[in-house]
């Protein structure tokens, strides 16, 4: 399989057909669920992606998620850029749990690990 192609990592049998649920869905499902969360900023791309595109490297758009599905297992990455003033391990558990109804509720995956990196945080808008 070639490296930029994304495998599915989920399929389901039913009397006619199967059904398989792609990587990006289950990101995709992490990271709104994830904004959801009252505090989250929003989703970073990491160190790594911010410093490549300010060197002007192209590099597809990241979403601050990674899932990791293995035999209808599920492990979640999610670097995340809060809003200054809130509590960041009780925001963080909050999202840990949001992400885990949303995934579970959406594709039936079991959801086993869902790891929280802060990667920031907004400060508010200074008023002149």
């Amino acid at each position: 399989m070639a490296e930029n192609e994304k495998k599915d990592n989920k399929e389901t049998k039913k009397e006619i057909g199967t059904v398989r649920i792609a990587d990006d869905v289950v990101e995709m499902i992490a990271e709104y669920a994830a904004k959801e969360v009252e505090g989250v900023a929003g989703m970073s791309a990491g160190s790594t992606s911010n410093f490549l595109s300010k060197a002007g490297v192209r590099m597809p758009a990241a979403r601050g998620v990674k899932a990791e599905v293995q035999d209808g297992n599920v492990r979640i990455d999610a670097a995340v850029i809060m809003d200054y003033g809130y509590n960041i391990p009780a925001t963080s558990s909050k999202v840990q749990a949001r992400i885990k109804q949303a995934i579970e509720n959406m594709t039936g995956l079991n959801v086993t690990d869902v790891n929280i990196r802060i990667e920031g945080i907004r400060m508010p808008a200074k008023e002149n």
